[in-house]
Parts: C-alpha cells; sequence; structure tokens
C-alpha cells in the first residue's frame, strides 16, 4: 500500500525544455523545429494490465477527480484530454507523472508543473495538477517584408495572439508565413530569427530572396536583347517562381528555343541575394511545310508553307501559306461546289522599336465560294496591319487596334437557278444586286482581350473575354459605310482531374450604316450553331449565340504517359444555342429558322501553335428550315470562341 505521506508530497516533471526568455532577440532555432509527437491518449496492453491489477488490490486508492490550477489561457478540458489518468481510475505515481510529462509537451506552460494528490478518504484521493503558463503573446511586428503586407503575414499567424508563448506553435507560425509566401510565388522567403520582447510582442524576421543577377547562356544565333526583353523579372526585385515560369513561357512562346530552363544559386556575398541563370536551347526556326487537312468551310485542303520564326536572331516571324481546297463541305443547295485558293503573307514583330507594342502586317488573297450570300462567288484580297499592347502588368488585358484595306468582290455563281429561287418566293429579282454588293472598304477596328486562361492549350480554369468595334468605310460606294459591335466571353472550370467545362456567350450587332450582305453575321456551322450547315440558321444584321461544353481525356488513354500526345486529345460533349436578327433576303430564299438549339458530340486534337482540330456531330433541337434535320458534322481548325 502506498503510503499517503508519500503521496502528499508530490510529484514534478524531471527533464528539461526551451522556453522563451524575457530577453530581446533571443533566437529560435528555425532549421529543425522542435515538433512533438503527437501524444498517445490509449493506455498500452502493459498499462491496461496494471491498471486491473491495482483494481483488484482491496487497498488500491482511486482519484476521485483532478482538478487544474493555474491556466488562466488553457481550457482545462484541453488539458484533461492530455492526461494518461482520468476520474474514477487507481492511481499511479508512473501514470502521473506520464501526464505531467504530455501537459507539457502542449508547449503553453513552463517546467514548473506539479501534481499534488490530496486525501478525501482512505480509498480516494483528488490529484491537482498545478501549471505555470508561458506568458502570452500580445503582439507581432515583422521586419524585412517587402512584397507582402504585414497584415497578410500577421492574418497567417493570429491565432497565435492572447495565447501563451508556444514552441511547437511558433515553429508551425514560421511554416505558414514560409508557405504563405510560396503560395504566392516567392519560394526564396525565409523565416531567418524569432525573438521575444518583455512585454510579449514576438518578433518575425524574414529574408525574400532579391536578385541579383539573371544570366543568359546557351544562345547562338539569338540576340540577347532579345532574350532579354521577354524577362520581366529584374535584377533587385524579390524572386517569383510564377513570374519567372511565365517569363520561361514566353520565351517558349516565341517558337525559337527547343527547351527553355532556368536555374538559382546563391550568392557569396549575401544571403538574401541569388544569382539566376536562363539556360536556352534553340531549335531550327526555319521550316517549309506540306501538309493537308479538312475542315468546314474550305472541304478537303492542302497547304504549302514557308516560315522563320526567328528571322535575323531578333525574335521576328516571317511566313508564306497557300492553300487550296475542294470548297465547302457538306453543303445545302444555296453554296456553289467550288474549288478555293487563299494565300497570305504575314511579318510579326513582337517588340516594335524595343516598345511593349507588337506589330503583325499581312497581305491576303481568297478566292472562294461564298458562305454568306447564296449561289455566289467571293475574292478578297488587301493589306492588314494590327498593334498589340499589354494593358496592365499582369499582361491579362491587351488592347488592339487594326487598320487595313480590303477589296471584296462579289459576283454571280448561278444566275438560272437565282432567277428560279426569286420567283419561287416572289423576291424581285433587282433585290439580287444588293446581295452581290461589295466595294473597296478601309476598316479600323480597335479591341480589348481579357485573358486570365491557366493555358493556351486545353485551359482548365479562366476567363476570355473580348470585345471589338469595326468601322468600314465604303470607298468607292461611300453608302456601304457601317460600323458593329462584336463581344464574347467565355469562363472555364476544371472538372476533376483533367477535364473541364466552359460556358460561352456571343453576341454581335450593327450599330450604324448599310452593311452588305457579305459581311453580314451568320449562324449554323463551325465555331456558331453546330449541328446546322455553313450558314443554315441564318445571316443578319445582328446576332446572339451560347455554348456550354464538357471536355474529357479518352478512356484510359491519357494515363499512357510514354505517349505525351495522347493526352491532348479530348472528348467533346457540347450544347449550343443562337438567334439571328434583322434577317438576310438569303434567310427567305431558303426558310432558315433564324433561331435554333442544338446538342451533340465531338472530338479534340490539342496542336501547339495551332490549336485544336475539331470534328463534331450536333443533332438540332429545333425546327431547321428546309435545311438538314438529321443533324450534321462540323470540322474545325482552332478555338471555338
Amino acid at each position: 500500500m502506498l503510503g499517503l505521506s508519500m503521496l502528499l508530497q508530490g510529484i514534478s516533471p524531471a527533464y528539461a525544455a526551451w522556453k522563451f526568455k524575457s530577453k530581446k532577440k533571443t533566437p529560435v532555432q528555425t532549421e529543425t523545429p522542435a515538433v512533438f509527437e503527437e501524444p498517445e491518449l490509449i493506455p498500452t496492453d502493459k498499462e491496461k494490465e496494471q491498471s486491473e491489477q491495482l483494481k483488484n488490490d482491496p487497498n488500491a486508492i482511486y482519484i476521485k477527480d483532478i482538478q487544474f490550477e493555474g491556466n488562466k489561457l488553457i481550457k482545462s478540458s484541453d488539458m484533461a484530454k492530455m492526461m494518461k489518468l482520468q476520474a474514477g481510475d487507481v492511481y499511479s505515481r508512473d501514470m502521473v507523472q506520464q501526464s505531467l510529462k504530455e501537459l507539457y509537451k502542449m508547449g503553453y506552460f513552463t517546467e514548473k508543473i506539479k501534481a499534488l494528490p490530496v486525501k478525501v478518504d482512505e480509498h480516494n484521493v483528488i490529484l491537482k495538477i498545478t501549471v505555470e503558463e508561458n506568458m502570452p503573446i500580445t503582439g507581432f511586428t515583422i521586419e524585412g517584408n517587402e512584397v507582402l503586407s504585414v497584415g497578410d503575414i500577421s492574418a497567417a499567424i493570429a491565432d497565435l495572439k492572447g495565447q501563451p508563448q508556444n514552441m511547437v506553435m511558433i515553429n508551425q507560425a514560421i511554416t505558414n508565413i514560409e508557405e504563405l509566401y510560396a503560395s504566392k510565388g516567392y519560394i526564396l522567403a525565409r523565416v531567418t530569427a524569432v525573438y521575444d520582447d518583455p512585454d510579449g510582442v514576438i518578433n518575425f524576421e524574414i529574408e525574400e530572396g532579391h536578385i541579383n543577377s539573371i544570366a543568359i547562356e546557351g544562345n547562338k544565333k539569338t540576340k540577347d536583347f532579345v532574350i532579354e526583353r521577354n524577362i520581366l523579372s529584374k535584377p533587385g526585385e524579390v524572386y517569383n517562381e510564377n513570374q519567372i515560369k511565365a517569363d520561361l513561357t514566353r520565351l517558349y512562346g516565341t517558337q525559337a528555343f527547343k527547351d527553355v530552363t532556368r536555374s538559382i544559386q546563391k550568392t557569396n556575398s549575401d544571403s538574401d541575394l541569388y544569382d539566376v541563370t536562363i539556360n536556352v536551347e534553340e531549335q531550327r526556326t526555319g521550316t517549309l511545310s506540306v501538309g493537308g487537312g479538312v475542315d468546314t468551310a474550305t472541304g478537303l485542303f492542302a497547304t504549302l508553307g514557308f516560315a522563320e520564326n526567328n528571322f535575323r536572331g531578333l525574335g521576328q516571324r516571317v511566313s508564306l501559306n497557300v492553300m487550296t481546297g475542294t470548297g465547302i463541305m457538306l453543303n445545302d443547295q444555296s453554296m456553289l461546289n467550288r474549288a478555293n485558293i487563299q494565300s497570305e503573307l504575314s511579318f510579326y514583330e513582337p517588340r516594335l522599336k524595343g516598345s511593349e507594342n507588337s506589330l503583325l502586317s499581312k497581305v491576303f488573297y481568297r478566292d472562294f465560294a461564298s458562305y454568306q450570300v447564296p449561289l455566289a462567288i467571293e475574292r478578297r484580297y488587301g493589306w492588314e496591319n494590327t498593334l498589340s499592347r499589354p494593358l496592365n502588368a499582369t499582361k491579362t488585358l491587351r488592347g488592339q487596334i487594326s487598320l487595313g484595306i480590303e477589296n471584296i468582290n462579289v459576283r454571280e455563281g448561278d444566275e438560272a437557278q437565282v432567277r428560279d429561287l426569286f420567283s419561287k418566293h416572289n423576291i424581285p429579282i433587282s433585290e439580287r444586286a444588293k446581295q452581290l454588293e461589295g466595294g473597296l472598304f478601309i476598316g479600323i477596328a480597335p479591341s480589348l482581350i481579357y485573358d486570365t486562361r491557366d493555358t493556351i492549350i486545353n485551359p482548365r480554369n479562366g476567363v476570355l473575354a473580348s470585345i471589338r468595334f469595326d468601322q468600314n468605310v465604303g470607298i468607292d460606294e461611300i453608302s456601304n459605310t457601317h460600323g458593329k459591335l462584336t463581344a464574347s466571353i467565355k469562363k472555364y472550370f476544371p472538372v476533376m482531374k483533367k477535364s473541364s467545362f466552359s460556358i460561352m456567350g456571343r453576341a454581335g450587332g450593327k450599330l450604324y450604316g448599310d452593311m452588305p450582305e457579305v459581311m453580314a453575321y451568320r449562324l449554323g456551322g463551325p465555331y456558331t450553331i453546330r449541328g446546322f450547315r455553313m450558314s443554315d440558321v441564318g445571316t443578319g444584321d445582328g446576332f446572339m449565340m451560347a455554348s456550354a461544353e464538357l471536355l474529357t481525356p479518352l478512356l484510359f488513354l491519357d494515363r499512357i504517359e510514354k505517349v505525351k500526345f495522347l493526352d491532348n486529345i479530348r472528348l467533346a460533349f457540347f450544347a449550343d444555342a443562337g438567334k439571328i436578327f434583322d434577317h438576310s433576303i438569303s434567310d427567305r430564299m431558303y426558310n432558315r429558322p433564324g433561331e435554333a438549339i442544338s446538342v451533340g458530340v465531338g472530338l479534340r486534337v490539342f496542336i501547339p501553335g495551332v490549336g485544336p482540330l475539331s470534328i463534331d456531330w450536333g443533332y438540332p433541337l429545333t425546327n431547321v428550315g428546309d435545311g438538314n434535320r438529321r443533324g450534321a458534322f462540323t470540322f474545325g481548325v482552332g478555338e471555338f470562341y
């Protein structure tokens, strides 16, 4: 039997532990945090056996109650959870000692912690646990921060305020601060010192990791300044991994390099300075290409092209493309079955005279069966310059303005059939002349583009929006001068790990003037209402449409990691809806519905530098006029906006 006189002597833990000193700049070790293991609160088999033996002892002493003293900020209920003993258990000196150790490991108390059993009767005691809390934390000071505010950092450690100083929680606070920096791309930021003041204020010293220098290696043809102007990170700034990744992506997007990487090295002179090296591997930038494909607008087509993506080592691009096609695929009776030819010579300067402006200049020639004007042939040629510039530091908003001149010639393709159609619908044949209106136009088109997509190829998050005003001035026929406004927005949502869901809205309309039918808006076909043939929903002076689309990897194919190309293939499920306003004469000629809804499935193959190649089959849910009521395939190259 344990003597009560021995019990009344009390117990205190016989081990040393760290505590805050009330002396300024007592450092806290940050490289190896003193994180305690989670205490084992479930009694072991041996402890259970000993407990049963003690209970069978007729002279056993029981704990009637456990009382905590000295704690002001820490709840007694939280302390009770750490105890190896509970009310009703047999008193055990060893178990009390273990309980005190667990309480001390909470980190809130000084080493002046003890237990005192108080006699109630011959077989019961009240166990009184006396603790002394560490000095409470009254506030924080942050030193060395530049890119993050004191408020943001304090918010990450706000839970400490009002609590007793606790080494475990201080180390967690250090982790929270560094993770906050890392989440914003500042991966080199470190908490280098922590010390307390006598008034309970905890001081954190931070080194955020500044760029000392940026070097370029690996380029032979490309001029240094061409690479440097694509690197927005600068010496003296705090290193940001997100910004560096954007710089590398921008360099890779010039198509002058096969690979672009970065390395970081701490300087010897200052622990907060780092040298960054951009390593580039150049590739052959001059290419001669022969290809082909299929597209709803051009049919089966063949292409011949030449491109130089790093012209004179200045990052400029020069290209010449010639394409011939069989003509519109899956066309209806309103379109001629006629081959087409298109050619374009373009020049792109990414930094015009060293500024943030980029310039795209091109001359073009196109001859094809019109899908705007029934049974007509279009011939277009002209020249266009587009000046583009980012409007904010994050590059999410760009402004553009295009200026060009274009000659549009629309000529008759099947006069006999046209006369029959006009007669059948009681339309004066004189109206045909209005349909065939073209002319020479000077166009100016300012626009804004907002882009927060996470990636250009197969985006899963972000927004792409644009608004464009087109002013076309008729040179040879001033009455054809008109202005129109077009806007679109597309929002992406991530679904599971690799799928995405997007919703899109577009609208446009003529603001003033007489707009020739050849320049009218159209719905039906790829990039508009799928499941309908080209212009099969209608053409007119205004439109509005919406689309919803789910893209998901083909079953199991994306898991074949050795064939990366398979990860760029997506299965599509979509729904489209739209309406045309101020219908053209063509809609009367072919009883086009003017509004439509369709659903369907498709396949996307994402090609870098080209965009997605798409094949879709859509099924109309609404009346399709005189068109195909069983749905239609559409083929496209590029994004569906």
